[in-house]
């Protein structure tokens, strides 16, 4: 199917041929000697005009059917060397056969000072310069070609890593929707043991929650006021299910307009996991979240206190971070930092991205 795109490299490609071939006709007639006519300078053109000529019917022969043909589709060397000889034979031919054209039917250029005077050339040295010339553009079309068939390898190469790349994005929004409800039906389970009023206020928050999971994740990016609310509402459903013994504070600082673009649920690991970790199995625990955004610059930080996880601990999979990390890679390559970590003598944990979009 062509796009017009190619319709575009096609039309460029076409001026390019013409520019060049152009200057190759026409830049000749501006190179004479000082006590050289403009009549014995156009003459001059004339008889080396069959040879112009046969340069072009050299290479366009090469890059439209010999090249294409035996070199890169066949990779026949053989048949693409044979045909190659009979072009330049037949080129040379050519060649002479103008200049029997000109010498019988307008003897006026022959006459008219065609020839420096005082030099004569042989036949050998003309064949031979006149060989060496198609040659080269013999090699000119071969380079044109392959670098035509780089280039197109090398645009197909990007479309199959893009169309990869989108494939395997897809597939991991496709795994965060069941993981972040597994997690947030596991936290809502755990609510219902001991206060159902509560339990049903956090289905009212995981509602809300899961509009923006089921409809803002199709989308490779969304505004970064909706993923501030999404963080919000997960926050407060968190709140529902801890006790007064955990400390949390929200420092998100986004606009409510704020549309700077973002991938969505980018930051909803980093949520998960200092909820998961950050709170002691007696129910104590300080967890400190922040989102900014200054001039286009992203930055999520999230503190904790560190409650590692007990080797009888069965719950998660541990795919969150693994997916948050390969996002990253994919949709801003380049253009993040995540720094994270235990400090304070393993007592706290921090984990902090920054994105420049």
């Amino acid at each position: 199917m062509t796009t017009i795109d190619d319709n575009k490299q096609t039309y460029r490609n076409l001026m390019l041929h013409i520019l060049c071939w152009a200057l190759l006709f026409i830049v000749p007639l501006f190179f004479h000697g000082s006590d050289e006519s403009w009549t014995n300078a156009w003459h001059r053109y004339l008889r080396g005009l069959g040879a112009t000529v046969s340069y072009l019917l050299v290479f366009y022969l090469n890059y439209l059917w010999i090249v294409p043909r035996y070199m890169l589709k066949k990779k026949d060397w053989k048949m693409f060397l044979l045909i190659n000889v009979v072009v330049l034979v037949a080129g040379q031919l050519a060649v002479d056969l103008w200049h029997v054209i000109i010498n019988n039917y307008m003897p006026e250029l022959n006459n008219r000072g065609s020839r420096l005077p005082g030099k004569q050339f042989s036949k050998v040295p003309r064949y031979f310069y006149g060989s060496l010339v198609n040659v080269l553009f013999i090699a000119l079309a071969v380079a044109v070609r392959m670098y035509q068939r780089w280039q197109h390898l090398e645009e197909a190469r990007k479309e199959a890593e893009a169309a990869r790349a989108e494939a395997e994005l897809s597939n991991l929004r496709n795994q965060l929707n069941p993981h972040f409800l597994l997690n947030t039906l596991n936290n809502i389970y755990a609510l219902i043991a001991f206060d159902q009023n509560k339990a049903q206020t956090a289905v009212g928050e995981l509602s809300k929650l899961l509009r923006h999971v089921l409809y803002e994740n199709q989308q490779d990016y969304v505004p970064l006021c909706k993923e501030a609310d999404f963080m919000r509402n997960y926050i407060e459903l968190m709140k529902i299910r801890v006790t007064d013994n955990v400390k949390i504070v929200d420092n998100i600082n986004v606009q409510p307009n704020d549309s700077t673009p973002v991938a969505p649920l980018i930051f909803i690991s980093l949520l998960e996991n200092a909820f998961k970790h950050g709170i002691s199995p007696q129910g104590t625990g300080e967890i400190d979240i922040s989102l900014s955004q200054e001039n286009g610059e992203i930055t999520c930080e999230i503190r904790n206190t560190h409650y590692p996880k007990r080797e009888n601990d069965k719950s998660g999979s541990g795919i969150g971070l693994e997916q948050v990390s390969r996002r990253l890679e994919l949709m801003y390559p380049e253009s993040y930092t995540w720094e994270k970590g235990v400090i304070n003598d393993g007592k706290e944990y921090f984990s902090k991205i920054t994105i420049n979009k």
